[in-house]
């Protein structure tokens, strides 16, 4: 699968390039960029990768897919350019302002044939994966509550104004987490935080409960501007507990400069001392951390796009997220529960 991206800021060049690079029957064969400095970078990062003033000169050259990550008040309008010229499209979450709008984009996809994912690439990451096994092997019991707090202290990264926002921008993960590992949500309760320090009022701060249509209650929280950095898991069950603080561990290799196409085997293992512990009647044990590798949603996409395997995110599933999202913002304002 040929695929160009359409921006090379943090996330197209930290987020996506390396995972496209690692991912299995997908080929990387242009970028998007117009700054002297960004095309600096990419020719840094990929020695001869073609460069392109636009998505319709990238389009121009001929791919089979092209990834949307580009900020996120335009983000809606490069996807829809892309559907109408019969290209498969990952979008970056949020992949449009509100659920609504998301459900034309999903439209469009669907009448012009094309693949329509979106880049919820955190449900790889390693601490909700061994989460997840922890889930599926029944020995919390009957599950009632899941807790996933994520501190950044990074206030220069939040994205401002009525398109960004904390919850829009790392509430859309977490959210998505839940949705994926509890189900769809029924009713949705949360507070935001607000700041004007960066000269527009922008929400910096969340705690949003779902209930799910299972009778399980998830908490996501996460906050830029208290100087905190925390990554926790607490699920709760009629048998016990699991509770793990683990790291950003891909991320944190990214920034670092690393690349899972040159350490596929070791890629995404948190480090042992992160390991979570599950308690029950028969006691306490480590639970080993499950490997992440954000690559398996390039190639899972580049299988679906050839229909030889499920979507990875379909377009459907992000909507549910920005569903959730929608009824928090309303939670928020009226102090109220929001039925969905």
């Amino acid at each position: 699968m040929r695929i160009g991206i359409v921006g090379y800021g943090v996330g197209g060049r930290y987020f996506h390039a390396p995972f496209i690079e690692a991912a299995d029957g997908v080929e990387l064969v242009g970028v998007v960029a117009r700054s002297g400095p960004k095309k600096a970078q990419i020719d840094a990062d990929f020695p001869g990768l073609p460069i392109y003033g636009s998505l319709a000169e990238l389009l121009d050259v001929g791919v089979d897919a092209v990834t949307i990550t580009t900020p996120p008040h335009t983000r809606q309008e490069l996807v829809l350019e892309a559907i109408k010229a019969g290209v498969h499209v990952v979008a970056d979450k949020p992949f449009a302002p509100n659920a609504d709008a998301a459900r034309e984009l999903a439209v469009a996809a669907a009448h012009a044939g094309v693949v329509l994912n979106v880049y919820h690439n955190r449900r790889r990451d390693a601490d909700i994966l061994t989460l997840a096994n922890v889930l599926a092997a029944g020995e919390l019991g009957q599950l009632w509550r899941v807790h996933s707090t994520m501190d950044q202290d990074n206030a220069d990264s939040l994205e401002l104004g009525t398109s960004g926002g904390l919850l829009r921008d790392l509430g859309s993960h977490l959210v998505d987490q839940m949705l994926w590992l509890l189900g769809p949500a029924t009713h949705v309760h949360a507070t935001l935080h607000w700041t004007d320090r960066f000269g527009e009022r922008t929400d910096c701060g969340f705690v949003v409960t779902m209930t799910h249509a299972s009778g399980v209650v998830s908490t996501v929280s996460a906050s830029k501007l208290n100087h905190s950095s925390i990554r926790e898991l607490r699920a709760y069950g009629s048998n016990g507990s699991y509770m793990a603080a683990g790291a950003d561990v891909q991320a944190d290799a990214v920034f670092a400069g690393r690349r899972p196409a040159e350490e596929p085997a070791t890629w995404g293992i948190d480090a042992a001392e992160n390991w979570g512990t599950l308690a029950t009647r028969a006691g306490r044990k480590t639970i080993a951390s499950a490997q992440g590798n954000y690559a398996d949603f390039y190639t899972e996409f580049a299988r679906a796009v050839r229909v030889e395997g499920p979507e990875p995110v379909p377009a459907a599933e992000a909507i549910q997220t920005l569903e959730v999202l929608d009824a928090a913002r309303r939670s928020a304002q009226e102090n109220a529960v929001i039925a969905l």
